[in-house]
């Protein structure tokens, strides 16, 4: 496969994939840890409606659904990625991380959450999938 053909699949797998998983996390929040009753998880404005009744318990499978959906989208990328192009797994973590910040505008979430995300949630999980990452796929 062409090179820049595999590497733009690599960045759109990446994307679903990681995606996919965030999403299904965030899906299964409720079930993993009791929300406010009539919180809808699925509906941004009950977020923001809920978000005062929201204890540090509650921040938990957020801040997992935006890390292992980057990991996830990061690990998929380097595994697809030619060899020379290992880096797209930061390009992985920033379209998360726009994401994460947009969202993190339209609601207001505690500060120590805004910041515990858009720290860790992000780029070290591409850093972290970057390392973990075969040596045949980065050589």
């Amino acid at each position: 496969m062409n090179p820049i053909a595999r590497n733009i699949v690599a960045v759109l797998l990446g994307i679903v994939i990681g995606g996919s998983v965030n999403s299904a996390l965030v899906s299964i929040s409720g079930d993993i840890i009791a929300l406010p009753d009539g919180f809808d998880p699925n509906d941004p404005e009950s977020l923001i409606k809920y978000m005062p009744l929201f204890e540090t318990k509650h921040f938990i499978m957020p801040f997992l659904s935006h890390a292992l959906g980057t990991f996830a989208g990061a690990i998929v990328t380097g595994l697809i990625c030619t060899k020379k192009s290992i880096n797209l797994v930061y390009l992985i973590s920033g379209v998360f991380f726009l994401g994460g910040t947009i969202m993190l505008v339209m609601i207001s979430s505690p500060i120590w959450f805004t910041v515990l995300d858009l720290v860790g949630a992000y780029f070290p999980m591409a850093w972290l999938a970057k390392k973990l990452l075969p040596k045949k796929s980065m050589g």
